[in-house]
């Protein structure tokens, strides 16, 4: 039959019998006992931009579009706003356009608003910044649809939620979210240009640590960073203009990250202080994100072997630079989050942008994975890896209590797939 859905990128054609799209909360949770009572495995799909398959299903996929509405703003006594609960399909573009007309903010926020919260939150999807954890750090509690069609709740300092909450949709569909708020804060954006790849790779942690959020790009083509992003929070004494780091000039004009494509699609830069919503992300809510025809694949490593591990790919210049449109350094700050791939360890994600040429990325990863094996490299979980399912699972040591509490959310393997199971088994003692 034709393909129901396809992701972001084209290369996953995702295998379900039936897809949903519903509306409100009571029609996802029936159509959850629906699927049940057929027998059929279940799974959310976001905003459709992994680039595995992690939310496939050969059961009923659910569209989680038409969820997407603000529920509710919760005030403390002093009238000050302190979380909002959203519906499970909302996009950060559309909740951080409604945060910031009420003078609020989230912690940080990914490189493009166009992915969904829920599926960010589900895969342990990052900003950047030395201080700045993943973005389910800012979650307070969700709410899950479970097998039966009940909605369960699980609240941060619960057990469950270090199990749950970066849980690659494996414990129940997610109706809702509450997530932490702050006042609305201001950014500027300033990129630096052409530092020596030996200078920024000795030197990354200053580099990394130097603004609110941090972005370091090559891609391959000279032996250097060719951008730098730095974005400096107002309150923060941002640097004035002539503002140098390490040498490298500063850009006078905008810039794309990717060589070559126009910075219309960017966010603003030069400087010029703005809202938070519109420079954390690297690419406006109304522009293609990126390069637009792209694979991607991102490896988090411990912050203490980043310059080691960033010396180690670059032994691969010559079979990368055919293929990388361009690599970004972030760091991201330990959590405690068991599926998370920064979980317990203080990281630097070393993210790549491939061309759209499947066959030739899926030849190469298997190179690049090796030369960063010496460092437990922990694969981000919506991009392209070859890892095997063990290789991966020794880099997550709470992974059989991620199972254990998956397997009592969802005994009977409702909202398991091909992905799931390959990687972790069926079973906390599969694979171990």
């Amino acid at each position: 039959m034709e393909p129901i859905e396809r992701n972001w990128a084209g290369n996953v054609t995702f295998g379900a019998a039936h897809l949903a799209r519903p509306r409100t909360i009571a029609e996802l949770r029936q159509v959850v006992v629906d699927a049940v009572s057929r027998g059929e495995r279940v799974h959310a799909l976001g905003a459709r931009h992994s680039f595995s398959d992690v939310a496939d299903t050969g059961g009923t996929l659910i569209a989680m579009d038409g969820l997407d509405r603000v529920v509710d703003v919760v005030m403390d006594a002093d009238r000050n706003a302190v979380s909002v609960t959203v519906e499970g399909g909302i996009r950060y573009d559309r909740l951080t356009s409604y945060l910031d007309r009420r003078g609020l903010a989230l912690h940080n926020l990914p490189s493009l608003p166009h992915v969904s919260v829920a599926g960010a939150v589900a895969t342990g999807t990052h900003g950047s910044g030395d201080r700045n954890r993943s973005l389910v750090d800012a979650v307070e509690s969700i709410e899950l649809v479970a097998p039966d069609g009940a909605l369960v709740p699980v609240i941060r300092g619960a057990p469950d939620a270090a199990a749950a909450w970066v849980g690659l949709g494996a414990f129940g569909v997610v109706a809702r979210l509450t997530l932490r708020v702050e006042p609305a804060f201001e950014i500027a954006q300033r990129v630096h240009l052409d530092l020596p790849f030996e200078i920024g790779v000795s030197r990354v942690d200053e580099i990394l640590s130097s603004a609110y959020s941090v972005s370091m790009f090559t891609d391959w083509t000279a032996d250097r960073f060719h951008q730098i992003w730095r974005k400096h929070r107002h309150d923060e004494s941002p640097p004035g203009d002539d503002d140098p780091l390490l040498g490298s000039a500063l850009a006078t004009t905008p810039v794309h990250p990717v060589p070559g494509m126009s910075s219309d699609a960017c966010t603003e830069q030069l400087g010029r202080l703005g809202p938070w919503n519109e420079r954390l992300p690297h690419f406006r809510a109304t522009a293609t994100p990126s390069a637009g025809a792209e694979l991607q694949s991102e490896f988090f490593v411990g912050s203490a072997d980043a310059p080691s591990a960033l010396l180690a790919v670059r032994e691969l210049t010559d079979v990368l630079q055919p293929l990388v449109l361009v690599t970004e350094v972030r760091s991201i700050a330990a959590d405690e989050f068991w599926l998370s791939p920064a979980y317990g360890r203080d990281s630097v994600a070393i993210h790549f942008t491939w061309r759209p040429a499947g066959a030739a990325v899926r030849a190469v990863l298997p190179r690049l994975e090796a030369a960063l094996a010496p460092f437990a490299p922990r694969p981000h979980w919506g991009k392209l890896t070859t890892m095997t399912g063990a290789a991966v699972r020794r880099c997550y040591p709470r992974l059989d209590d991620v199972i254990r509490h998956r397997d009592r959310f969802d005994p009977n393997g409702v909202f398991r797939n091909r992905f799931i199971d390959d990687l972790f088994g069926t079973t906390a003692s599969d694979g171990h």
